[in-house]
């Protein structure tokens, strides 16, 4: 299976064959994520990291596995001190960083900004999480987490809890789950459920999630609980915030 050149925008772009065979690729890649061996396999590649928004798990995994594996790392991690400040369209910023780099992983506060980023690309664009949209790294680490810990994800009962409006990581998790088959309950406030698009999409794929506001008994038979963050910062106002 060949993912050469290919963008990582949404987990809907990969087929579960394809995740299979990542999270299988995944398992070998552990001691090298350790440090536990070294591969220069990335050497003379260059990574851009543009990150538009607050970061620190999913920007220092990507900048420490490019480094792990011979590779460099350029960016920022504030664009206050780009051209962006300075009023730089978002397409002359990736341009500039395509022709600086080999792959560009960018992090973003507006949905669907990944996406644009690619058409103006010609090197690979990773999605490290576009607003209130997808964050497809993330989903695949946590099937990998699921994955190892309980060895196996289909056929789990599995709990997403908290803010489901805004949550980007339960918005990729939950397509991702219901390509597996698993059971899914949802639990949050009735102001962050979660976006019909997401549960008709999980529907599609041939799963029927529930909603329970009713945390202990969503959790009394569960195999997996996945807990987000109440996503202040994608309230439009802090008084639906508080």
């Amino acid at each position: 299976m060949n993912f050469k050149g290919k963008d990582i925008i949404s987990i809907k772009d990969f087929s579960k064959k394809e995740i299979d065979y990542i999270l299988d690729k995944a398992k070998g890649m552990i001691p090298y994520a350790k440090g536990e061996k070294y591969k220069d396999v990335l050497s003379g590649k260059v990574l851009s990291s543009l990150f538009f928004e607050p970061s620190t798990r999913t920007r220092l995994s990507f900048e420490s596995s490019m480094n792990r594996l011979g590779g460099r790392v350029i960016g920022f991690s504030d664009p206050s001190g780009t051209s962006q400040k300075k009023g730089e369209s978002l397409a002359d910023t990736i341009r500039m960083a395509d022709s600086y780099s080999d792959a560009i992983v960018v992090r973003h506060p507006h949905e669907g900004a990944a996406r644009l980023a690619a058409e103006f690309a010609d090197v690979p664009v990773l999605n490290a999480g576009d607003g209130a949209g997808r964050h497809p790294t993330q989903c695949l680490l946590d099937l990998f987490t699921i994955l190892t810990e309980k060895k196996k994800i289909k056929d789990n009962k599995i709990v997403l809890l908290g803010d489901l409006k805004y949550g980007r990581t339960v918005h990729s998790l939950a397509h991702a789950l219901s390509l597996y088959g698993v059971e899914l309950t949802f639990v949050s406030p009735a102001s962050l459920k979660m976006p019909n698009e997401v549960i008709n999409d999980c529907k599609e794929l041939g799963v029927e999630p529930s909603y329970t506001s009713n945390l202990e008994k969503a959790i009394r038979d569960a195999d997996v609980l996945y807990v987000t963050r109440i996503q202040k910062e994608r309230f439009p106002d802090a008084e639906e915030y508080n």
